[in-house]
């Protein structure tokens, strides 16, 4: 089986991108395949916005997301910068900031760009969505 992780690049909401990541995710790991990390960069970073509020009959993402690395210890690494260009801003960053509140929590992190690198060396194959 093979090592795979994901690089996702479109908001949940932003046509069918994230939510084909997701799906694809959940296949691979029934596949048996090994899911090293999740990162999400430019648009993606918004998949970590806890205060994201859809329709009561929409696939919640953000919760799929969220129950998917705990149940399976996947990392959903997200780019620092591009979440902070974009308004996703972790409790220290808000606080540093003088913000009211913060957007981002875990099971979602906020790393850099050195942390993609790292998983494209240790997985077979990087799938971008």
């Amino acid at each position: 089986m093979a090592t795979l992780s994901l690089l996702v690049t479109h908001a949940p909401f932003e046509q069918q991108y994230a939510f084909s990541a997701y799906r694809f995710v959940c296949a691979a790991l029934n596949l048996g395949h090994d899911i090293k990390g999740i990162f999400f960069y430019q648009g993606g970073v918004q998949n970590a916005n806890r205060f994201q509020s859809g329709h009561s009959d929409e696939f919640d993402l953000y919760a799929a997301w969220a129950e998917l690395s705990i149940q399976h210890s996947i990392p959903l690494n997200v780019c620092v910068t591009a979440a902070n260009r974009r308004g996703v801003i972790n409790e220290q960053d808000a606080s540093d900031n003088s913000q009211e509140g913060f957007n981002l929590a875990a099971p979602f992190i906020e790393v850099g760009l050195g942390d993609l690198v790292e998983l494209m060396q240790i997985s077979d194959r990087v799938i971008q969505f």
